[in-house]
């Protein structure tokens, strides 16, 4: 079973390496984008609960307030702010809160696009 909260955020990049000379994702633009944090697990019997999405958007906050209205190119780890960047960038923000974490998807809905990452590039907690 599987619960997910959104949030959204406006933010400025641009993509100095990831296009042809002249593109026009190398200048500046602004986008905005929209977060979905999935979490999966079986719900709790006593509470009937996953996890409380209350205490997930908490969790939440600070990343979605590190990247909102922000230069994103300026970030520590998001030099190069394509959408699989952002995902894994905010994975390792929020996973250490997050232990039911499956999915972050990021999109950008006026252009139809989009990003979903399950921590495939995470490295494995090793065994006790």
């Amino acid at each position: 079973m599987r619960i997910f909260t959104d949030f959204t955020f406006e933010a400025a990049h641009h993509l100095p390496h990831s296009f042809p000379d002249g593109h026009v994702n190398q200048r500046l633009h602004g986008h905005s984008f929209r977060v979905r944090v999935t979490l999966q697990g079986r719900p709790d019997p006593k509470t009937g609960l996953i996890a409380d999405l209350g205490a997930v958007k908490a969790a939440i906050k600070s990343a979605r307030h590190a990247l909102d209205h922000r230069y994103l190119n300026e970030i520590d780890g998001l030099e190069l702010p394509t959408l699989e960047t952002i995902a894994i960038w905010l994975w390792r923000r929020i996973a250490p809160d997050l232990p039911a974490l499956a999915e972050i998807g990021i999109y950008r809905d006026s252009c139809g696009e989009g990003c979903e990452y399950q921590g495939e590039f995470e490295p494995l907690e090793k065994a006790a």
